[in-house]
């Protein structure tokens, strides 16, 4: 990636959760590799027909008390002061009478991804752009159900969803100042709609900015290496969280909650891969969930990782 970048080649790339996998297609490879990609500044996706169909959409979501196993062992790691912030996902069956290639074609979102008999995610979430030697990221943290009365205004003053909001920006915010000087919040706490078939939801957003330091002008895969795995869905610290992480959640997340970006040979737009379904064989997985701190509800949080559970098509 860094070759490339400072050569000014176009391409894009995916990398997994864990870092283990990275996947980069230049742009003349993306057709033959059967990828759909639609972001706001690169799409290789014709227009599409109308979809002419009802969708049906079912989920299978675990019981409160299977979720509730990890949750326990999450909050104990908080109490002893292991973690103060851990993103906790889990992964749901689903059935629906879309193929994944339907999905990609017919939702909106910021950032849509196919990947042949593998997966296809439909992400409102930002990681990082790079223009012209400013770096900027954007953490999402806290949803809410948009049709109860002043939810807008609930989301930015639940004392959960703040702390949690708060603990992300701090943690992006010093994950950048590892790449880039001049750190700055540009803004704090704005509200994004997300209209879904199945409910509509706000979503609590910040923005950071940076100027990219030297030694990694150019250098996108290096940026990605010292930033990933993002903040946002892994917690603080770091490298503690990711150990209660892969032991609380019992599945393995792949490239769901991994990155993907595209590098046009001057800027850099990447997302977070969340708002993910996933081939396994026959079966369709959703994959979804929230940050968990201290003041945390079992309830709240099997709610919301159940809200996730959607498909932006309208």
């Amino acid at each position: 990636m860094d070759e490339l970048s400072l050569q000014k080649v176009p391409y894009f790339f995916i990398i997994d959760f864990l870092g283990e996998n990275v996947e980069v297609f230049k742009e003349s490879d993306i057709k033959e590799s059967g990828l759909l990609i639609d972001f706001q500044n690169f799409s290789n996706v014709e227009k599409v027909s109308e979809l002419n169909k009802k969708v049906e959409w079912i989920s299978f979501p675990e019981t409160q008390e299977s979720f509730e196993k990890g949750f326990n062992e999450v909050q104990k790691n908080i109490r002893l002061g292991n973690s103060y912030l851990v993103n906790y996902t889990r992964k749901t069956k689903i059935e629906t009478n879309l193929t994944l290639e339907e999905i990609f074609y017919h939702s909106n979102a910021k950032y849509k991804v196919f990947y042949k008999d593998f997966f296809v995610f439909f992400s409102p979430e930002t990681f990082v752009k790079i223009i012209d030697g400013k770096i900027l990221t954007y953490p999402m943290k806290g949803t809410i159900d948009a049709s109860l009365d002043n939810a807008a205004e609930i989301l930015k003053n639940d004392k959960k969803e703040k702390a949690e909001h708060y603990t992300v920006v701090d943690l992006l915010r010093n994950d950048l100042s590892m790449v880039a000087d001049d750190v700055k919040v540009d803004k704090f706490q704005y509200i994004d709609f997300i209209k879904t078939q199945q409910k509509d939801l706000f979503a609590m957003s910040s923005e950071i900015s940076g100027f990219i330091k030297p030694e990694f002008n150019g250098k996108v895969g290096s940026i990605m290496k010292t930033l990933l795995p993002a903040g946002s869905i892994l917690g603080a610290p770091k490298p503690k969280t990711l150990e209660i992480i892969l032991s609380a959640e019992g599945y393995t997340r792949g490239y769901y909650t991994g990155v993907c970006g595209w590098f046009d040979g001057k800027s850099l737009d990447s997302c977070v891969m969340i708002r993910f379904i996933e081939k396994e064989g026959n079966n369709l997985y959703f994959k979804s969930g929230g940050g968990i701190t201290h003041m945390s509800k079992l309830e709240d949080e099997y709610q919301e990782m159940k809200n996730k559970i959607y498909v932006p098509i309208h």
